[in-house]
């Protein structure tokens, strides 16, 4: 199986299992991962998710051995545009990498060890939080190759690190260190080799701990908010807050009345 999930609690980690192909991701895989976020996303005791390379490589991008059979414009059209058309307003199809193009309610985080280039970046730019070992590395390594961006990559990079330095990582498709991407954005936290999925676990408990509608309001409104104009931001902030605020704000806020979580205290909530 190319891609699996496991569960913890309320932490779901989807896996993809590939690794005699360094975890390149073909049409199976893509599809399978697809599958296993929808899974998530339905999934009522699932709060958040980590997905995680095997072998200790995350993904080594798009199978290019699959790509190399799509050079006639017939067969590329037929055997992958068309499979993958653009999604259109309120809809999610897959990517080419899978679940790129999915929009969920809940928080991922990519738990990063060795590669992560190409596809495989833009599919850890799709996650809400990238932990990287301190030997991984991002890059744009579809570059040489002639193979552009088009599961969010384009889209997601210059929003996290800013255009001048996307443009430099696009453009030259150099290799991108853990402590470059601390540094500049890319990634959240850095760790010691070998623990990246333990340290993202930790962390998806630890986010899946809180009550859940106004940390999912508080996400949706982060990332609807791009684009727009301060006052139909804040009134798409209010709108999403509002209503989580109705539903447990005031229970939190009665917890807290009654001694809980004083002075900073996250143990006791």
């Amino acid at each position: 199986m190319s891609a699996r999930i496991e569960h913890m609690d309320f932490v779901t980690t989807v896996i993809i299992d590939r690794v005699d192909a360094r975890n390149a991701v073909d049409e199976p895989t893509a599809e399978a991962l697809m599958q296993a976020f929808v899974a998530f996303e339905t999934n009522p005791n699932a709060r958040a998710a980590v997905l995680w390379g095997a072998g200790g490589t995350f993904c080594a991008g798009y199978d290019l051995k699959y790509a190399s059979t799509l050079a006639e414009p017939e067969t590329f059209r037929r055997e992958f545009a068309d499979k993958l058309p653009f999604p259109s307003e309120g809809t999610h199809v897959r990517g080419p990498m899978g679940p790129t193009r999915l929009g969920l309610s809940k928080p991922v985080i990519a738990a990063v060890e060795g590669a992560s280039v190409a596809g495989g970046m833009e599919l850890a730019l799709w996650c809400d939080l990238r932990v990287m070992a301190e030997d991984a590395f991002f890059g744009v390594y579809c570059r040489r190759w002639g193979i552009p961006l088009i599961d969010g990559g384009t889209v997601r990079l210059p929003r996290l690190v800013g255009l001048g330095r996307a443009m430099d990582l696009i453009l030259t498709g150099r290799k991108v260190t853990a402590e470059e991407s601390l540094r500049i954005g890319l990634c959240d936290r850095v760790v010691a080799r070998g623990t990246a999925r333990t340290a993202a676990e930790d962390l998806a408990r630890e986010i899946a701990r809180f009550p859940q509608a106004a940390l999912k309001a508080d996400r949706q409104s982060a990332y609807e908010s791009l684009g727009l104009d301060l006052r139909t931001a804040m009134i798409r902030e209010w709108t999403g807050g509002v209503e989580s605020f109705a539903t447990e704000g005031a229970a939190g806020a009665a917890r807290f009345a009654q001694g809980r979580g004083r002075s900073g205290d996250f143990a006791n909530i």
